[in-house]
Formats: C-alpha cells, structure tokens, sequence
C-alpha cells in the first residue's frame, strides 16, 4: 500500500469519527447500514474500486473490529455518487453523534426511516438524487440542529408535517421535484432562520399561505410547478428580504400583487397563471434582472415601471391582452457590453407600436411578432416583428488564455491549465460537477466575473485556478462542469497534495462556500479523481502489505495504525466471504441445469457463446441492473435476444425464475415468447423473440424520424391491452403484472405490441377453502415510479386494477408523448385540469399530424377513467378492450386501416408486404433494461431529472 494511500484513510478518519474508539452500539448499527447498503454485487464492486467517498464509508467501518477501553463516535457518513442501491436502515438513528448524513446521488430506494429523527445532532440531512419513496417523517421537524434538509430529485409524496416548523435553526428547504401533496402549512412561518424555500416541482395544492410573509430570513421563494387555488397573497409585498419570486405555473388567478415594498427584489416569475387585471404600477430595484409575466390574462398598458433598470436582461410579457404601446425606454439609453443583453418578448398581445425611439441599442432584441403593430409593418417596424431570441445559451466557457502555442499534448491525467500564468503549464485538475440550483438571473454571461471571484475567494484560491463550462437545464438551473489546477511553485506542483485536496473537497461538501445573493444556493453533483489522484485511492488487493516504516512516520499514532489493519482484515473476511457465496450460488445455479420446462428449450452456454460471437462487444444492445443484453444469431438463421445475468446478482436470479415460470406457460400474440435459457456453468440467461422496432417509449420519444399516427397508436393500445387481457383472464392461474410501463411495451417488425418482463409478476389470489378468490394480493411495493398505482401504493394490496391504472398512464403518453414524471408534473394531473379546463386538445402530441377529434376524445376519456384513484371507479380489461375496438370502428376507413407496418433503418414506416424483420439490420435498443432490454441499437445518455 502506498504511503499516499495510507495518509488518504488517516485524514478521512479524522474527519469521520472522534479520536477514540467506535462505540458497541454503533459498530452494530454500521453493520446494519452496510448490510442495508451494499445489498447487491454491483455495489460492493463500486466500493471495491475505490472512490474518495467510498474510502471515507471504508473509514468508518474499519471500526467494527476495534477494541479500545475508549471509543470513537461516528459523525459523519458521506456516500457521494457511488451508485448505490439499497434502502435506509432504521439502524442510523443509533449514531447518536451524528452531524453530517450525505447519500446524494445514488439509487437508494425505500423511505426515509423515522429513527433519523434520533439524530439530535445532526447538520445536513443530504439525500438529494436518489429513488426514495414514502412520505417525509414527522420525527425530522423535532431535530433542534438541522440547518439543511435536501430530499429534491426523489419520489417522496404526502403532506409538509407541521413539525417542520419546530426547525429553529433550518436555513434551506430543497424539496423540490419529489411528489409531495397538500397544502403548505402555515405553521412553517415560525421558521426565524429559513433562506431557502424550493419546493418547486411537486403536487402541492390549497391556497398559498399568506403567513409565509411573516418569514424573516427568507430570500428566496420558488414554488413552481404545483396546483394551488386562489390568489398571491397581497401580504407577499411584505417579504423586505426577498431576492427571488418564482410561482410559474400554480394555476395562481387574481391581481399582480404590488411589489414595491421589497427593495432588493431581483427576479420575478409568475407566469403561466391564471392571473388578470392590469401590471400594477409598481417601483423596482435597480438588481432586476428577470421579469416574467407571460401566459397570463393581463389586461391594459405596459406601465413605465420596466424604464432604465441597469440590469435587466428579460422582460416576458408575451401571451397576454395587452394593449397601447411598449414605451422604447425600457431600452433607450442602454450601453451593453459583449456579455450584456436584453430581450424584450411581447409577442401575442394587442400592441399596436413602440413609442417613443425605433433605434435598438446592440445586444437589445424587442419581439411584437403577433401583435397589431406587425401585421403591415412598415421599414422601421421590421426589427420589431421577428421571433424572440432565447437568452438562455446552452452551452457557454468561460473565455481562458490561449494554449495553441504550447507543445502538443500532456502525460495521461494531465492537462494545460489555461489560466495560468506560467505559459504551458501541464497539471492535474480536479473535476467537479456544480449546479446553482435558483439563481437570480436569465443570463450568465453578464455574471461570469463576478461568479469566479465568489467561487475562488469562497475556495481560497487563486482565480487563475477555475476553469468552467456551463449549461442552462429545466428549472431553470445552471449546470456546471468545474476544473480546479494546482498552482505552479516549482518541478513537482503540478498535482494537489493531499490535505489541500481534502481541504478542497470538505468546502463543497460541507457547504463551507458562503451563500450568494444572486448565485443562490448550489449543490455538489460529484467529486472526481482522476489520473495522479487514483494512487490516493484504496486499493484492497494491498491492504495487508503496509510497512512498518509508513506506520512510524504518521505522526497520528499506533491506534490509527491497528484501525487500518483492522481495515485490511475486515476486507479480507468480506473476500472470503464473497468466493463462498459465489461458490454456493454456482452450485445452486448448476443444481438446475437438468432441470426441464415443458415447451421451453434449454440451451446450452457454448450454443450462446456461438450466437453471441463469444458475447462479442458488437453483439451487446443494452445493459442494466440485471445484466447485459446480446444479440444472438443461431446456426438456423434465427434472431434472438439474449439476457445475460451479471454474475452475483440476486436481484437478476429472482427475476429469472419468475420469468422462466410465467412465460412457459403463457401464449398470446401480444405478449413477447420466450425461446428458452440457459442455466449451466454458473450462468443465467433467458432467450427471446428479438424485438426489432425497440419499445412504444422510443417511438413516443421522437427516436424514429416518422412519428407514429392516432390510428397506429390505437392498434399499439389495443394489443397491448389484449395481452393484458390475457394475463387476467385467460392465463391459469391469472397474473398481475406489476410493472405495465411504456418502456415494457416492444414492437415487432409489423408494429404488433407485445407486452414484456414478467420479472415482477405475481400470480393473482386463488379460492380458499370456501371458494372465495380474495381481491388483491397483499406484497411489498414494486413498479415504477409514475405508473403505480396510488391505492396499491398506500395500501400494499394488488389487484387487476392496479394493472389497469399503469396501463391508463401509457394510454396518456399515447396521447401526449409525455413521460410520466418531468420534473415533478404527473401525467394524470396535467392531463386532468387540461380535460375539465375544456384544453384537451392542447396537450396531444403535435407529432400525431391530424386525426379524428371525437376518437381522440373517447379515448382520452378511457385513459383517465383507468386512472381514477378510486379502483372500483376503473374499468376492467375486458371492458377497456371492448371500448378500444368501438374507437376503432368509429376511425374513417383511411386511418382504421389494420395493415401491418414496420420501421426500416431510415425510420420510414411501410407496408409489411414488402418488407421483414430480417432486413432491419440496426434496429433500435432503448436504455431501460427491464423490458426494453430484448431489442438493440444504441444506449441512449441517461441524464439527472
């Protein structure tokens, strides 16, 4: 083991426990946090190669073979971005010193354990970026230190408890894009210390309270995205502190409260409401940088309150009833720099001109495309009537010295930093993934200076040192990609030392960066080392060869050093360990090979590794949690698509005999036939029909340059229901599927849906002894978020009609083309308020071209009957199917054509007379491993929601 290495542990263990040793208590609680954590394969081999988070959790877990007379206590664990996937144990409420709990951006599933209100201790609760569902506990507003709580980017529903208004010293509450509902209590105006309101993205309702203006710390309040009634409180004039007001799209109605009374207000957004009357006449602050009032129902004069703000670089007021002039001195007299500019965007409205100057100033661009004034413009009218430019750029660098004279290229891991004052200087950066997650402008550009200062003097390093690029996402948010380089001081600077990159790294993740007014709170993404820094990094094949002389030179003591070997030991039992459990399961796998399934062929594993090409890279077409997927080609011509489980995975071996036990027995032509598997030599795999026309959510996502017609979209619907049908009625005993997604939906050749991945089926209830068949069947949740069905969630009970439900949200994305989730916004109720507000049109997808109203209606109709919370309000198969074929009889005899189609490789659909699946070559393989992982193509980037 390197010295480097050694001294990496020592400081992690510093920052993670106290100078004693683990107390008995939290030894078995970590035990169970572990066991809870790395509860499958593909963690622990993520542990296993080492990651400075990873090393920090290996710190604390040396601990549990320590015997001291004195103990340490644990206070922090961090588990930045290792891709893990277990659940929360109740077990960390046992950590009773705990001050820091970080779990961002990982795939953690399950609740937020009511134990973590235990912690009294504790600082951060950071679980941002994970897959939690549940609802938040009550326990957490009991705990008197919390300054941070950040759940956004998780699947968590229910009510705000009321308790969180005990938060005393709680300055930030990011809990946006999750599914929470309710109202927001008014009890949380107590808060004296809160900054920091996200809850934007969520499924909030009720009316705003108008006690939340009591708050006196807050600076920024950023609700968008939710479903509340009434009006904007006017007492949210009273807010002295507030920097932002962000309430887009809250179905909001009634008057633009005036705003006057907050002097340092900077950015406005309330648009997309509902709201009416004229712009009030109000007095803004010279910091304005954004005002959006657009698709609202304002009435009357632009009023002069917009004239000469310094700073302002977005005034959207398009999608209204406004009328008169819009007064040019909102732009006259501006000088904008290269990196300044202004958009002015009035377009659809009932301006009739400009008063005042008709000369823009450079980088100003003024819209009134729509308006009376554009519909005979004349010569000096005509740089007014063209489309809005979109002020937010997508991707932008911050500019840097030139490099292109220096020699070319760098050793591995290297770079030329190109601020530095030493011409052709290679270094080592750090990468650092960075989002300001509200800030307080459209435009970054003006701020790019000023967000360096803030960043290098927060780090305590030189400016020269950042390197950046940047890009816009949804929210909207500022994405950033972050390279920090060493400073040159000699021949051997050119890589960070160890405790300068601890120190670097403690900053982000500890939130130790000031806040920003007009940068707004930022969070950290990840962490990366490459190049030189990967000797910093564990490596477990070397633990047990640290020298005695690298043990003498740390000043730190012999008790660190007997924590390190206690560490090689734990690694050690947990390696033997492993080679035993694989040795069992190999065993238990083979134990099944002769095993024999009536009309399911057994293959043998060298008839896959001659259809793969010996699993040949150019055979894979998809990969997930399960495994790997090839394509595979028999000696008889015969295309198949096969499923590889990765080794160790228990996840993948369930999945492998339920499907294997269903489908065996299960035919129809609209649910996907499995070939066979193979079982022998300590491999899975499971052999399919292959699926050349990918899945419905790849056609749905605009992957096909042809888009799929209302008619094609019916007869996909249709069979997928009759598949469906099948499992509930005909199949013996019947099967509730579990996992009915648009992703599980495959089209073969000729577009025929086919229902796939029966991994999570379960056999539905069967008589008892009276005779009586049970309604549901009482299981552990499992499905996809978006899709399940909310009464099994909350009770646990499955029944057909939780089916039914999942199979109405795929009948809305037929419709749509939406996805059931974006950003917080559910399908059903976006699709609701568009059908009871009389809009339903407006949300079909454009990419349908045209089609038959009334058909359209009845089926969005269906949909949403599928998707009333209430089951016994929900039709049953049988009667879905029948009402999809009156739909289809209704079609006009063009569009009710049943014709068979196909894609070809230029995404041109054509009759099946002329064409077979033998002739896609490159079909199409989506990025969702479950059911879409039986056809091919190339894995799309899967990017943060």
């Amino acid at each position: 083991m390197s010295k480097l290495w050694f001294l990496w542990v020592m400081c992690l263990l510093l920052v993670a426990v106290d100078c004693q040793s683990t107390h008995p208590t939290e030894v078995t609680a970590l035990r169970q946090i572990r066991q809870s954590l790395f509860d499958e394969d593909n963690n622990l081999n993520n542990w296993r190669r080492g990651d400075p988070c990873a090393s920090n959790w290996t710190g604390v877990l040396c601990f549990n073979t320590t015997l001291n007379d004195s103990f340490f206590h644990v206070r922090e664990l961090q588990l930045l971005n290792l891709n893990l996937s277990g659940t929360l144990s109740p077990a960390l409420g046992q950590l009773a010193y705990m001050e820091i709990l970080d779990f961002m951006w990982n795939k953690i599933t399950g609740s937020i354990p009511r134990e973590v209100g235990q912690l009294t201790n504790l600082q951060l609760l950071l679980l941002n970026g994970n897959q939690l569902t549940g609802s938040l506990p009550e326990e957490i507003g009991f705990l008197p230190n919390l300054d941070r709580i950040q759940i956004d980017q998780n699947f968590i529903s229910g009510p705000i408890p009321k308790s969180f208004a005990n938060l005393n010293k709680t300055k930030h509450f990011h809990m946006n894009n999750n599914s929470l509902s309710g109202p927001i209590p008014s009890e949380i105006s107590r808060l004296p210390s809160l900054v920091h309101m996200l809850l934007d993205n969520n499924n909030l309702s009720g009316t705003l309270p108008p006690e939340l203006s009591q708050l006196p710390s807050l600076l920024i309040l950023q609700l968008d995205n939710n479903h509340f009634d009434g009006i904007i409180p006017p007492s949210y004039a009273n807010m002295s502190k507030l920097l932002k007001l962000s309430l887009r799209n809250c179905t909001l109605q009634g008057p633009i409260p005036d705003l006057s009374s907050i002097p340092d207000l900077a950015y406005i957004d309330l648009s997309n409401n509902n709201l009416n009357g004229s712009i009030p006449n109000m007095r803004l602050s010279n910091d304005t940088t954004t005002v959006d009032l657009s698709r609202n129902q304002l009435t009357g004069n632009i009023p002069p309150i917009f004239s000469r703000l310094p700073n302002l670089q977005r005034l959207s007021l398009f999608n209204n009833s406004l009328n008169g002039t819009v007064p040019s001195n909102i732009w006259q007299d501006k000088t904008l720099n290269a990196s300044q500019q202004l958009t002015v965007d009035v377009e659809n409205n009932n301006i009739s001109g400009v008063s005042g100057s008709l000369i823009l100033p450079a980088n100003v661009n003024v819209s009134l495309q729509g308006n009376p004034a554009c519909l005979n413009p004349n010569a000096s009218m005509l740089a007014f009537c063209g489309s809005a430019l979109s002020l937010v750029s997508h991707l932008q660098s911050i500019p840097s010295n030139s490099t292109d004279n220096c020699p070319a290229g760098c050793p591995d891991g290297y770079e030329l930093a190109p601020g530095s004052p030493t011409p052709c200087f290679c270094a080592a950066p750090l990468y650092i993934g960075y989002r300001l997650k509200s800030p307080g402008f459209s435009d970054f550009q003006a701020y790019f200076y000023s967000f360096e200062v803030y960043l290098t003097s927060g780090l305590q390093i030189r400016q020269f040192q950042l390197d950046l690029t940047h890009e816009w996402e949804k929210g909207p948010r500022l994405k950033m990609n972050l390279k920090i380089f060493p400073v040159f001081e000699g021949p051997n600077s050119s890589v960070f030392n160890t405790s300068e990159l601890l120190r670097i790294r403690s900053m982000f993740t500890q939130w130790q960066i000031p806040d920003s007014e007009i940068f707004g709170p930022y969070e950290l993404l990840n962490f990366t080392l490459r190049g030189p820094y990967i000797q910093f990094l564990p490596n477990p094949s070397s633990s047990s060869g640290i020298s005695k002389g690298a043990v003498a030179g740390i000043v730190i003591g012999a008790i660190f050093g007997a924590v390190v070997l206690s560490a090689g030991v734990s690694l050690y039992i947990l390696k033997v360990h492993r080679k035993k459990y694989y040795a069992v399961s190999k065993r238990r796998r083979v134990s099944r090979a002769s095993v024999k399934i009536e009309g399911v062929k057994s293959f043998t594993y060298e008839e896959m590794k001659r259809a793969t090409n010996n699993f040949d890279v150019a055979s894979e077409v998809g990969q997930g949690g399960y495994g790997k997927v090839y394509r595979g080609v028999f000696t008889d011509g015969t295309v198949v698509a096969i499923k590889r489980a990765q080794e160790g995975s228990l996840q993948g071996e369930k999945e492998f005999l339920t499907e294997i036990e269903l489908l065996s027995r299960l035919h129809h032509r609209n649910l996907v036939s499995l070939l066979g598997f193979c079982d022998e030599g300590g491999e899975q795999m499971l052999v399919y029909e292959f699926m050349s026309n990918g899945t419905l959510r790849d056609h749905l996502s605009g992957k096909y340059k042809e888009s799929l017609s209302f008619g094609m979209r019916l007869r996909i619907a249709y069979g997928s229901a009759k598949g469906i049908l099948y499992l509930h009625s005909e199949a013996d005993p019947p099967i509730f599927h579990r996992d009915i997604k648009a992703t599980n939906i495959l089209l073969d050749s000729k577009l025929i849906a086919k229902v796939a991945d029966f991994g999570l089926s379960r056999l539905a209830p069967v008589a008892d002894m009276e005779g009586i068949v049970p309604g549901h069947v009482s299981t552990v949740v499992k499905g996809t978020p978006g899709y399940l069905d909310p009464e099994y969630f909350l009770t646990h009970k499955l029944t057909d009609k939780s089916d039914v439900y999942s199979l109405g949200v795929v009948f809305l994305e037929l419709l749509t083309g939406m996805h059931p989730i974006t950003h917080g916004k559910n399908i059903v109720r976006e699709v609701n308020v568009a059908y009871r507000s009389g809009m339903i049109f407006s949300v079909i997808d454009e990419k349908m071209g045209s089609y038959p109203s009334e058909c359209v209606e009845k089926f969005v109709t269906l949909a949403l009957k599928c998707c009333q919370e209430d089951t016994d309000q929900r039709p049953s198969m049988a009667e879905i199917a029948r009402e999809l074929e009156n739909i289809r009889r209704m079609m006009p005899e063009s569009e009710s054509q049943t014709n068979d189609y196909m894609v070809t490789e230029s995404g041109k659909h054509v009759s099946s007379d002329h064409s077979s699946s033998s002739t896609t070559k490159n079909p199409y393989v989506s990025s969702d491993i479950s059911g879409s992982d039986l056809v091919s193509g190339v894995v799309p980037s899967i990017t943060p929601r």
